[in-house]
């Protein structure tokens, strides 16, 4: 178990696309959310998790924090928990995929490299909620965050800017491709009915 490495679940989503709270959904006997806490806590022993609807995970018993830029997106939940963390080293998630096992965690903990972000390129796209951030990216999360609350007030949309957090942070994004042990569907993303249909059928 890692005593320097600190585990954060993101759970900010709106689950707009399922209609009801993904993070809560049945799977395998519990909650998608406990499938993923679960295993986190039994690879890191520092736990926290991220969200905006903290009463809805108080029978997780975990140390929880909100955003502290509301309506940001992702990285806005990835800044929360490295300005809480007390670890330089923190493995972030989010609560949409389960099938995520401890073999990929490790892989991205024990991966060497001087970057501050560790991800994988996986089934068509770069998993940025999977993978290692280090704290001191905190600044350079704020300054995208600052820019997207300034084209809010212009009256833009709010978009995800992730890439070019990874970009600015010349992230480390290896190819699933060089891990002996990856099967594809590992990083299946529960957003809507049909993706957690198939996530059911996992179990069968």
């Amino acid at each position: 178990m890692y005593t320097d490495i600190t585990g954060i679940i993101l759970a900010g989503g709106k689950s707009s696309r399922m209609g009801e709270n993904k993070a809560l959904l049945p799977f395998n006997g519990k909650t998608i959310i406990e499938s993923i806490s679960e295993r986190v806590r039994s690879v890191f022993k520092n736990v926290m998790l991220i969200t905006n609807q903290p009463d809805d995970y108080s029978f997780l018993n975990m140390e929880t924090f909100q955003d502290i830029y509301f309506g940001r997106g992702p990285l806005a939940g990835i800044h929360s928990g490295l300005m809480n963390s007390k670890t330089e080293k923190n493995f972030i998630i989010s609560c949409d995929i389960p099938l995520v096992n401890k073999d990929i965690i490790n892989f991205l903990v024990n991966y060497q490299t001087k970057q501050p972000i560790t991800v994988l390129q996986a089934d068509g796209f770069v998993q940025h909620l999977c993978g290692v951030y280090c704290k001191r990216l905190v600044s350079a999360a704020e300054e995208i965050l600052n820019s997207i609350e300034k084209e809010m007030n212009e009256g833009k949309k709010c978009k995800c800017k992730m890439m070019e957090f990874l970009t600015i942070a010349e992230a480390e994004i290896i190819d699933s491709i060089n891990i002996p042990f990856y099967k594809e569907g590992m990083f299946l993303n529960v957003n809507k009915p049909s993706d957690y249909q198939i996530l059911l059928e996992t179990l069968s």
